[in-house]
């Protein structure tokens, strides 16, 4: 008989020594390989070797060669926190980083590739299969420049309470893009949208706390804009786009938290099962008044008006036409019904409307998304795990029910989400601190930092991002202190006083009469040249 092998605590310990020191060599050997990229990239082009006569180190190969070595150790060491890879997943960025070294600083964005090949699939047309993990750096260029023109409405709303055009856009329609360096997205301001919250609130609900305002009723809710020619050609198409932002005024606010359904379009009964959507996003996206001076029509009435105007002028000249239609919060909310109602009235965009969401909340009922499926809508809800709205609204009775997913999956008046969900990680961020608050968690400028960072599910923060981090602390205090970015920095100079130099005295300046907002269309007519 053959002796069989006998597991002795002596070869017990043999072995554990054996492949520590398999670990240690593996290290030490990765570690090595690492330290010899760094030493090469910062060497000039002289010092490097004779053979190769290479005069610069590309960055792509780098990170590449880093990203090896990263996966080859974290299959080494179970001990995440005290291997190299997280090491090399510490924040790059120090607080000198950001002194400002005019152009010898990183762009803060890629440069942009013609995607007219693959526009349909980016714009939703395959439902995002297989762009999404990992995440197809062209797409996640496509939708940080949707989520740039949301936060343009953030920035450059006037919600300054001892304003009398508070709740108003600071500037008009024909140089938004250019005051705050959006202009390289090559698409113009055609039409400004504007909302009322038609409800009976307290005084210290209004806007303004002057008794002389531009409007009690109405707010700036967003605009409608479109590709010039040149990056028209870009993308492969003339797109037309439609931004609403979130909320901002407490009787926005008032609106988001009703739970009730109201009959969205009594014409159309899915299934025999009337479409049905929040109330308070209806009231929104709908209400009208004779005596409001920018609500004559309705949001609603405003989009679907300069969107047929502007497809029908593309398409007579037979160009290929697409509508997205982008917003955060309470303004995804807005994007949807307003989805519904251009892929149900405007026939020349079938299958051509897409909405890319940020934070958005649920909207309506089963009916609702059934509609929306067959009308051909296509829509991405980009959403942090850290952010609540998306749960909204009916909080804790949706969680409930959809832990009865079997049951419930058939009831009509429980809340559903549409589309196809991009789940991201704000604590994926190595920029962000722990203890962020949940207010922070929803902030659309930490959604486009986390979505510039995110590669796959499965990976961390991207080391080659390039958005400006610290856009994060524009409204927010989520970076980390060592940084030193002050906490909610982005503002009005001076919050809004200028000094006169003759009489020595602080003063609230006047607006340019162009950039008082106005019901009617100001300014020279859109021109949709680059």
């Amino acid at each position: 008989m053959e002796k069989s092998l006998v597991k002795t605590p002596l070869r017990k310990l043999r072995r554990r020594g054996t492949k520590r020191s398999w670990r240690l060599k593996q290290k030490l050997k990765l570690t090595w390989k690492f330290i010899k990229i760094q030493v090469r990239s910062h060497l000039p082009g002289a010092f490097l070797s004779t053979k190769k006569r290479l005069t610069h180190v590309k960055s792509r190969n780098q990170d590449q060669e880093l990203a090896q070595v990263a996966r080859k150790i974290c299959k080494i060491s179970n001990d995440s926190t005290s291997s190299l890879a997280f090491l090399l997943q510490l924040p790059k960025y120090s607080a000198t980083d950001f002194l400002d070294r005019g152009d010898l600083m990183t762009p803060a964005a890629s440069p942009r590739e013609n995607i007219s090949k693959m526009w349909r699939e980016l714009h939703g047309s395959k439902n995002w299969e297989n762009i999404l993990d990992p995440l197809h750096p062209w797409l996640r260029r496509e939708i940080t420049k949707y989520g740039e023109f949301v936060e343009s409405v953030y920035d450059s709303l006037d919600f300054d309470p001892l304003s009398e055009f508070c709740g108003s856009c600071r500037y008009n329609r024909n140089k938004l893009f250019e005051e705050l360096g959006l202009t390289r997205h090559g698409y113009k301001v055609t039409k400004y949208i504007y909302a009322m919250s038609h409800v009976d609130v307290p005084q210290w609900f209004l806007s303004s706390s002057l008794g002389a305002t531009w409007s009690k009723d109405s707010n700036w809710m967003g605009f409608v804009a479109v590709s010039g020619d040149r990056e028209s050609l870009r993308i492969g198409r003339r797109d037309i786009v439609v931004a609403w932002r979130g909320t901002v005024t407490p009787t926005e606010w008032f609106m988001d938290l009703r739970t009730s359904k109201e009959p969205f379009d009594c014409e159309s009964e899915h299934g025999k099962r009337v479409v049905k959507v929040q109330s308070g996003f209806f009231s929104i996206y709908n209400s009208k008044s004779e005596l409001a001076r920018y609500n004559k029509e309705s949001a609603s009435e405003q989009t679907m008006e300069e969107v047929k105007r502007l497809v029908k002028f593309f398409k007579e000249r037979g160009e290929e036409v697409s509508l997205t239609i982008t917003g955060h919060s309470l303004g995804g909310a807005l994007a949807l019904m307003n989805a519904y109602e251009a892929a149900r009235d405007v026939p020349e965009l079938s299958g051509n409307v897409s909405v890319i969401s940020f934070g958005a909340p649920r909207v309506g009922n089963l009916a609702f998304k059934e509609r929306l499926n067959s009308l051909g809508v296509k829509v991405l809800r980009v959403v942090n795990k850290q952010d609540i709205v998306p749960k909204l609204p009916g909080i804790v009775f949706n969680k409930v029910l959809n832990k009865l997913n079997p049951i419930t999956s058939k009831l009509n008046w429980v809340y559903r989400h549409v589309g196809t969900q991009l789940k991201l990680d704000v604590f994926s961020s190595p920029y962000v601190k722990r203890d962020s608050d949940l207010a922070g968690s929803h902030n659309l400028e930490v959604y486009l930092h986390v979505l510039d960072g995110f590669h796959r599910k499965k990976s961390g923060f991207r080391v080659n991002a390039r958005r400006d981090v610290a856009s994060v602390n524009k409204s927010t205090d989520m970076l980390l202190d060592h940084l030193r970015i002050p906490e909610c920095w982005y503002q009005v100079a001076h919050k809004g006083l200028i000094l006169n130099k003759q009489t020595g005295r602080w003063v609230k300046p006047v607006r340019a009469p162009e950039d008082i907002p106005s019901p009617l269309s100001t300014g020279q007519k859109p021109m949709y040249s680059s």
